[in-house]
């Protein structure tokens, strides 16, 4: 189930608790790609990534939110040319093997077909290409808390989603949980969340209520036909939105 890009919006542009498990999450998905990683180079979002993207958007060759119909689109980002494309699920537009960094939030979870969408992922990674996929930790409570984002959808353990992964030709190779604070917009636990933070990454159970699990691809495939998928004819260029404006920063 697709959360409206509405709710998502709102959850992390206009909530106190959604800007935190934005800078959370955010601020560790930089430590591993920094903007410096990613300069001259190609990188999507699928779902609802932007909250992650905006400090690739100076260094990065090219970047592209990708929203999944069921959800809907919004203008990206607020005051500059829009990037963010509305998209079918499994038929990105996209061509084949032109994406350098590709990160999936709030996208694989709610799809109905995980498992085409897992091979779109593969398709339109070039040789060499990297995924981040971010999503809520079956064993955390924010996977319980469906007043968040991360409520939605099936979430997964890291064991699961490695399983998943190496079927469709990805490689895992770093996974750890992130956003132990409860999902509470109480005044306490706010203020405290930095403290939730350093204990939890302590505690060798990953219990944390977000897990990242970054992933490389293996080429050549070694399933028959994957490496043989169409390529979309009409990319980025026919359907991405005429640039507009928003009001607010997102």
């Amino acid at each position: 189930m697709h959360l409206d890009v509405q709710a998502l919006r709102d959850f992390y542009y206009r909530s106190a608790l959604g800007r935190a498990a934005q800078r959370i999450v955010r601020d560790e998905v930089l430590r591993r790609w920094s903007p410096e990683d990613v300069q001259g180079q190609t990188m999507v979002g699928y779902g609802f990534a932007v909250p992650l993207l905006r400090p690739y958007l100076k260094d990065a060759r090219r970047v592209t939110a990708l929203m999944p119909a069921p959800q809907g689109v919004m203008p990206w980002p607020a005051g500059m040319p829009n990037v963010s494309v509305l998209s079918e699920e499994t038929l990105w537009p996209l061509e084949t093997g032109h994406v350098d960094r590709l990160i999936l939030m709030h996208g694989l979870e709610t799809s109905e077909r995980p498992s085409d969408l897992l091979d779109e992922a593969y398709r339109v990674l070039g040789p060499g290409g990297r995924a981040l996929f971010v999503l809520p930790n079956r064993s955390g409570l924010w996977a319980r808390a469906d007043w968040t984002p991360f409520g939605y959808g099936r979430p997964y353990s890291i064991g699961q989603l490695e399983t998943q992964l190496k079927k469709h030709d990805f490689v895992p190779e770093r996974a750890l949980s992130v956003l132990y604070q409860p999902p509470s917009g109480r005044r306490f636990w706010m203020k405290t969340a930095p403290m939730w933070e350093k204990l939890g990454r302590m505690i060798p159970v990953t219990a944390g209520g977000v897990m990242l699990v970054e992933a490389s691809k293996r080429y050549p495939p070694t399933r028959a036909g994957l490496g043989e998928r169409r390529r979309v004819r009409n990319p980025l260029g026919v359907l991405a939105p005429k640039p507009g404006k928003v009001a607010g920063s997102v």
